[in-house]
């Protein structure tokens, strides 16, 4: 994978990431429940939503890592 494919990558993984955490705010606020369970669901959801993003992010530093180790190897 190349510079622009990787920065491309991460561009659409950065926006998907802010699509889902607005979709997912958006839809508790929306929700008809009393002020507290909506503020311990948001909290909820943004610390479980943190965790996800985390691990997505550690996968792709990983996965563009071997790729640039790859194309590295084959350059010599």
């Amino acid at each position: 994978m190349n510079n622009q494919g990787s920065k491309t990558l991460l561009t659409f993984l950065a926006g998907l990431a802010v699509g889902a955490i607005a979709g997912a705010v958006a839809g508790v606020l929306f929700a008809p429940d009393k002020g507290s369970e909506t503020r311990k669901k948001i909290a909820d959801k943004a610390g479980s939503l943190s965790d996800e993003l985390t691990q997505k992010i550690n996968e792709l530093k990983k996965t563009i890592e071997d790729q640039l180790s790859t194309d590295k190897n084959n350059q010599t």
